[in-house]
């Protein structure tokens, strides 16, 4: 009796093996406590408490608790040119050391398609994973990143890059010019007689 609670104790305190997710190509999911061969098109992902800490997703440059938050609910920042409001929410998101990416509205298409994100087009505008925020306003965007689990206080190593603002929608690869070509020129028409009855002077 002694050998068997022993045992029992023994398999209750010992630590919990990482389990794997993995999908097939088909779509199909498999939970394993063993790793799968490497196999083309198979998506495996350690799971539980033992996965290794690069397999919660996000950057495995930032920290835990950072890259944690960061792959729940990415922040992307949406500006103009000459902004005011927009350097304000910029310099929160550096201060705070929210890794983010920012989205430049420079045309129409731009504006239509942060009307289509967000509900508006407004900028400075805020995307905390699903969440948009329409305007910057510093109590705001502060506590949905809290509720999202971003830390108060910087976190991001030193050398984190800024990031470099993009357009927001994609612009084709500019095509070759073609030859310019001469304006167009008036049509020249000779004048038509004036009718037999016209007055002449």
């Amino acid at each position: 009796m002694k050998l068997s609670l022993f045992a029992v104790l023994a398999l209750a305190t010992a630590p919990a093996l990482a389990q794997y997710k993995v999908v097939a190509p088909d779509g199909s999911v498999t939970y394993t406590d063993r790793p799968p061969p490497a196999a083309a098109n198979v998506s495996v992902t350690a799971i539980g408490r033992n996965a290794p800490p690069s397999a919660s997703g996000g950057d495995p440059s930032l920290p835990l608790e950072l890259r944690q938050a960061a792959a729940r609910y990415p922040v992307t920042l949406y500006t103009a040119a000459d902004c005011p409001p927009c350097d304000s929410g910029r310099k929160l998101l550096q201060q705070r050391g929210i890794p983010y990416s920012e989205r430049r509205v420079t045309s129409d298409e731009d504006a239509q398609a942060l009307e289509r994100l967000v509900g508006g087009r407004t900028v400075p505008s805020l995307t905390i994973g699903a969440q948009p925020l329409r305007g910057f306003n510093d109590s705001d965007w502060s506590g949905f990143l809290d509720a999202a689990g971003y830390p108060k206080e910087s976190k991001l190593p030193r050398n984190w890059p800024t990031p470099t603002a993009t357009p927001l929608v994609e612009r084709a690869a500019a095509a070759t010019p073609a030859p310019a070509r001469a304006p167009a020129q008036p049509e020249i028409r000779s004048p038509e007689p004036p009718p037999a009855n016209a007055p002449r002077f």
